[in-house]
């Protein structure tokens, strides 16, 4: 967004004129300790000796099937590895296994394959216990990563219940942390296969997934599509979704779950799509807007087949996801059975935040311009305190939290001080 006059201001005056106490940051959910970054500061397996030709699809699936802590040294730059084959987790490594991108690694199924898969019930990935459908192994952490262009249709093997574009995990527990996601795809139609981004089953004792400053999607040309849960996918698995952001994910099949006769089922839950018995989907600090279903739920859908299910939404705002065919009245975008009404506090579903979204990367050139800065800047000044911050896309926020404020300002012209 440019200023409608050219305006000519220095750096230095820029930073006296931000360094006034003009707002606070928007608060955002506590993280719980279980759900926030692991360490990765002595990793067990480095992936790259310094250089972006190192880090090659087979430097990645030789380091997930060893396991423990894996980071990259792929060089100065933000480097996207494209994956010829998918990177399995053993069962018998970690137990916690850590996979940390520093927030310059891409992992990209190119459009042909899943990125990454665990599943504590493939005996082609070793069993561990009596009990592969409830162990607490492994701990499986993606964090400061990119998943692009993961691709997954039918299944692999038969322990693969499909779905997972990006990523399947089954068993073990599974969190996501500070991650995108964007143009991932798996099945077009079917009644439960889902999760273009993420698909998970058969967490330990039925503890949450942890989804932590997480961006599905982002921009119309970053969505995540499949037949079920553009975003999210599962089936009696509990998903704690904290400061997110979902947006321009699809749900494509057609013919709802159980499918009507003549069609071949799905297109429920644009963006997350939660189903089984006892499970609950809980939503803090999230921003849910620009989704579809071609049948129930353009943001959520929402099935507990006994009804003992929860669903509670806090400090979020979901608005434009449309549903053609079905949504529970009064909650747009929202296809929920569970037990009792969804808890909704402090929440808005259905209508768009008060502001217009500002952008700092106005002319999507991916740098941001002092002018960019600036124009940002007065469209925040304009903007009442309380209602200041917005959410944008990813590629314009540069703090990570998904909404343009004084500090994605600052940290612009911080940025711009520290440029050759």
């Amino acid at each position: 967004m440019n200023p409608t006059h050219p305006i000519v201001l220095t750096l230095a005056a820029a930073l006296t004129l931000l360094s006034a106490p003009v707002v606070a940051k928007a608060d955002l959910c506590t993280i719980p300790a279980e759900a926030a970054a692991e360490d990765t500061s002595s990793p067990d397996v480095v992936v790259g000796d310094g250089t972006p030709a190192s880090c090659t699809s087979a430097a990645v699936v030789a380091a997930v099937a060893q396991g423990g802590i894996i980071t990259f040294d792929c060089g100065p730059d933000p480097v996207t590895i494209t994956m010829t084959a998918t990177a399995k987790v053993f069962n018998d490594t970690g137990p916690q296994i850590v996979i940390d991108g520093g927030d310059k690694v891409t992992l990209s199924g190119g459009g042909q394959v899943r990125i990454l898969y665990m599943n504590t019930c493939d005996k082609n990935q070793v069993w561990t216990t009596p009990h592969c459908n409830n162990q607490d192994h492994p701990q499986l952490t993606v964090q400061n990563l990119t998943f692009s262009d993961g691709r997954m249709i039918g299944t692999s093997n038969s322990y693969d219940p499909g779905g997972g574009g990006a990523i399947l995990a089954s068993g073990g527990r599974f969190k996501a942390v500070h991650c995108r996601f964007i143009r991932n795809t798996c099945d077009d139609t079917g009644p439960d296969v889902g999760g273009a981004a993420i698909r998970v089953f058969q967490q330990y004792n039925g503890l949450p997934v942890y989804i932590v400053d997480c961006v599905f999607g982002g921009a119309p040309d970053l969505g995540n599509v499949c037949s079920n849960g553009g975003g999210l996918s599962s089936i009696g698995v509990s998903y704690t979704v904290i400061n997110s952001l979902f947006s321009h994910n699809l749900a494509i099949g057609y013919g709802a779950n159980p499918a009507r006769a003549g069609t071949p089922g799905g297109g429920s839950g644009g963006a997350i799509y939660n189903d089984g018995n006892l499970f609950t989907l809980s939503l803090c600090g999230t921003a849910i807007h620009d989704n579809h279903a071609n049948e129930g739920g353009g943001a959520i859908f929402f099935v507990s087949n006994n009804r003992t299910g929860t669903l509670h939404i806090e400090n979020a705002a979901l608005w434009d996801n449309p549903s053609d065919g079905f949504e529970t009245v009064g909650y747009p975008g929202i296809f929920y059975l569970g037990s009792g009404d969804p808890e909704v506090v402090n929440t808005v579903v259905g209508d768009p935040p008060p502001a217009h979204p500002v952008a700092i990367d106005a002319d999507g050139d991916g740098r941001i311009g002092l002018g960019e800065v600036v124009a940002a800047l007065q469209t925040v000044a304009g903007i009442r305190p309380e209602t200041m911050t917005v959410h944008v896309k990813k590629t314009a926020d540069i703090v990570w939290d998904h909404r343009i404020d004084l500090a994605d300002v600052l940290e612009g012209l911080r940025v711009l001080s520290e440029s050759p």
